[in-house]
């Protein structure tokens, strides 16, 4: 795409042009890694546009903050109206959504004692993170030779900046050997997620997806999906999975907002089942879009309207 995000940035409570939201050089981040971020979908439904699961994303990169010890001038409330309030500035319509906790510009030394902490919200014009027909016909991936970290070097658990160097190198390894993706285990060999997704496995009637231990990212599609199956009537089991499980699996698919429900159909060219998108990935497919495009009622309450109720009547009033 020549250009993934327009309009205007939400930076530290005012609204910039795209072209002017910059930082300095010399800030913390550039040079450490010293940021949390979140990825956020804002989907079109017939009642108007809806940002998938905003509390969520919302707590997370608070926890992150938490985590990393950066202490983000923004509260949970602040944050969620400035997330809508961005995406309808940029048109209100179906975007993807990239809010940036960062250490600005003060000193560069390693302690970021005293370094300011600047927020950032843009939204994106993506379309399918993985190909725009990977959610029908699946993905290739590998088992990178790139492990995730050991629980007492970078947790896991917060989305931060310099955990995503693990995930660049496992992405870019998947890649240059002709791959979509690539599956990281965690430093004791069992499955950890993809670069920026987590993973689930069906053997029989029953889907098993890596722990917290196993250095995962605690995925809000991941919690939907594991909601989604056992409405279907599947059991969802959370535990440690040895790598072989990827080769004798009937279905395999990542989870991720970027992602979605994305099939994979190869495992270092072995075929996952019979080479296709199974039956039961279709299923969740089905029943995640249903809800987050609006053909299905929001059961769950995973939709936060980027307008009000009313404000979206009278708008789709006056357009008739």
């Amino acid at each position: 795409m020549a250009r993934e995000s327009s309009g205007v940035i939400w930076m530290n409570g005012k609204f910039v042009p795209y072209e002017d939201a910059k930082i300095h050089v010399l800030s913390h981040v550039v040079h450490y890694g010293s940021s949390v971020f979140e990825g956020i979908r804002a989907y079109a439904t017939p009642g108007g546009t809806a940002v998938f699961r905003l509390d969520r994303h919302v707590q997370r990169m608070l926890d992150s903050c938490k985590i990393a010890r950066i202490d983000i001038p923004y509260g949970y409330d602040e944050l969620m109206d400035a997330i809508r309030e961005t995406v309808r500035r940029n048109g209100g319509t179906a975007c993807y959504i990239r809010p940036v906790v960062y250490r600005g510009f003060k000193t560069l030394g390693v302690n970021p004692t005293g370094v300011p902490v600047d927020v950032a919200i843009a939204t994106l014009n993506w379309g399918k993170y993985l190909g725009k027909d990977a959610l029908e016909r699946g993905i290739s991936v590998r088992v990178s030779s790139w492990r995730r970290q050991a629980p007492n070097t970078f947790p896991a658990m917060a989305k931060t900046g310099a955990n995503y160097l693990n995930s660049q190198l496992i992405k870019l390894e998947a890649v240059a050997d002709g791959y979509e993706e690539g599956v990281a285990l965690d430093v004791f060999g069992f499955i950890a997620e993809g670069s920026g997704e987590n993973i689930f496995l069906l053997r029989g009637d029953t889907l098993h997806t890596p722990t917290l231990a196993s250095a995962i990212l605690p995925g809000v599609t991941r919690d939907c999906v594991i909601t989604l199956a056992r409405e279907l009537g599947l059991e969802v089991r959370e535990e440690q999975i040895p790598r072989e499980m990827l080769y004798i699996s009937d279905e395999v698919f990542f989870t991720g907002t970027a992602a979605e429900i994305t099939p994979i159909t190869q495992v270092d060219r072995i075929k996952v089942g019979s080479g296709a998108v199974g039956p039961v990935t279709q299923k969740l497919q089905k029943a995640f879009f249903d809800i987050v495009e609006g053909r299905a009622r929001d059961r769950f309450g995973w939709l936060f309207p980027v307008e009000a109720r009313g404000k979206v009547q009278r708008a789709a009033k006056k357009a008739r």
